[in-house]
């Protein structure tokens, strides 16, 4: 019983915090309550496909073709490839997080992964194309070139400021999802 509430500790608070706001105020709680279920429907139609899409990602590219094209010694290849698939990629950023989970199992390196999230959650080809239509071909273009080396650049330095031992830690914690 400890450990089932240890484990469910935030949702347990959760609910406790949503009680408080009902008793509080009842219209607030009620739009509270359907935020969160709409959050919830949306994760419901978006994280069954991932979860698809990773099982045949697993599945299908064996480990030696991923170290191959984005492993340690892939260099601008590895990254390119990064940039294409962050930026194909369909979903909220929160999709990403079990695609570079994958990554690691298959031996992506970290800086690889960094930028294939970097890419998800700035570089998406339907947004390119919106802002196209929208703000015109010179912003898009121009947000598109500031925002790779971008991405780039912090992914870089996001890796200087974490250990050896730590990126050691994400990928034995990655094997074991």
């Amino acid at each position: 019983m400890k450990n089932l509430i240890k484990r469910y500790k935030f949702f347990i608070v959760t609910v406790i915090i949503m009680s408080i706001i009902f008793l509080i105020d009842f219209n607030v709680g009620k739009k509270a309550l359907s935020i969160v279920g709409y959050s919830f429907k949306e994760m419901l139609l978006v994280i069954p496909p991932i979860f698809v899409l990773l099982g045949l990602l697993d599945v299908w590219v064996p480990r030696e073709t991923m170290i191959k094209y984005m492993g340690e010694g892939s260099g601008i290849k590895g990254v390119a490839l990064a940039i294409i698939l962050g930026s194909a990629a369909a979903g909220p950023l929160y999709g990403a997080f079990p695609i570079a989970a994958v990554f690691m199992k298959k031996g992506v390196k970290f800086s690889n992964i960094l930028i294939f999230i970097g890419a998800w959650s700035t570089t998406k080809i339907p947004m390119f194309l919106f802002e196209l239509s929208s703000l015109g071909t010179k912003f898009a273009i121009t947000r598109l070139l500031i925002d790779i080396p971008g991405i780039i650049i912090i992914a870089y330095i996001l890796l200087r400021f974490v250990t050896k031992e730590e990126i050691n830690e994400l990928y034995k914690n990655a094997e074991n999802l």
